[in-house]
């Protein structure tokens, strides 16, 4: 378990966690997702001990990180796939950290056959391409099969099969009654990854909670229906409440009211329907929706939805 009170970090004038409170519970995957420059890093960094609170508090199984004798064996992280001497093998890099905590040869090879590497273990860590570089972290972080596990990005650059790979894992682990707690940038992936979410923007928590209910406060739940007599059902579900959006004849997208409401409300009128689907929001909006007004960097300039000009003859010679 992870457990943050109050905690905050400035640097000069320029507070990056501003009293932020939280709990990663065990058993489960929490998701962390911020903007760039919202405190997510920095967050990580405190609970590893590397960047000391300005104020506040964070343990991790009841205790600071910094107190822990054998810390490879309670906290498994991935904040830095790069951190590594890149002179050395992959096998050499674990075997190196293994030794500190008197961990066996016999489990570094379990970790690069459970990550993948065995192929590549005898190779120099400075020719390894990014995901190789992230099976390795991922393999540091496994080593003392630790109970609670601090992944930054864990699927950046890896390929389709190492994400479907990183997302069965972390769900085992949790599923052991592990402490998992991992950022990411993709929402697809996290959507169906996480179980929790944590969202920080601008050193402020502005949601924590189960994945649904996340979805459910960013997003509108709209109800796609298709029938014959568009019109007089739209008129059959004028309310104030409600919203009808007619997207093309016979079609109607309907805001505030369920696909049971609105299946009555036809029954009642005895209109037929063709269609009449629940579209739930995405991850990908909620997170927009709440993290809209705290975005640091922004562009104002408008985005071309459309093939840009064919160039003349005279613009391509200029």
């Amino acid at each position: 378990m992870i457990e943050a009170q109050g905690l905050t970090k400035r640097y000069g004038a320029k507070t990056a966690v501003d009293g932020i409170s939280f709990t990663v519970q065990p058993g489960k995957v929490t998701g962390f997702l911020g903007p760039n420059g919202a405190g997510k890093s920095t967050t990580m960094r405190m609970i590893m001990g590397l960047d000391k609170p300005s104020a506040g508090s964070v343990t991790v199984n009841g205790a600071p990180y910094a107190s822990f004798r054998s810390p490879l064996t309670e906290v498994g992280a991935l904040l830095e796939a790069k951190a590594v001497h890149t002179g050395r093998s992959a096998r050499n890099h674990l075997r190196a950290l293994a030794a500190t905590h008197a961990i066996s040869d016999k489990r570094v090879d379990e970790v690069i056959e459970m990550t993948g590497l065995t192929a590549v273990a005898k190779r120099r860590v400075g020719g390894f391409s990014l995901g190789m570089g992230q099976r390795l972290g991922i393999a540091s972080a496994l080593l003392g099969d630790p109970r609670t596990l601090i992944l930054d990005e864990p699927v950046n650059g890896l390929d389709p099969e190492g994400v479907l790979w990183v997302r069965n894992l972390v769900k085992y682990l949790a599923s052991e009654g592990r402490t998992v707690f991992l950022s990411s940038h993709l929402m697809t992936e996290m959507a169906l990854t996480a179980d929790h979410l944590i969202v920080i923007g601008r050193g402020h928590i502005i949601a924590d909670g189960p994945v649904d209910e996340i979805i459910a406060r960013g997003t509108k739940s709209t109800v796609r229906v298709r029938s014959p007599h568009a019109d007089q059902l739209a008129a059959a579900l004028v309310r104030p409440e409600v919203t009808v959006t007619t997207k093309e004849a016979g079609l109607l997208e309907v805001f505030g009211a369920t696909a049971e409401q609105i299946g009555d409300a036809a029954a009642a009128a005895r209109l037929t329907l063709h269609e009449l689907t629940p579209i739930s929001g995405s991850l990908e909006e909620a997170y927009m929706t709440l993290t809209a007004d705290e975005v640091e960097y922004r562009s104002d300039s408008p985005i071309p939805t459309t093939e840009p000009a064919t160039l003349t003859k005279t613009e391509v010679a200029r």
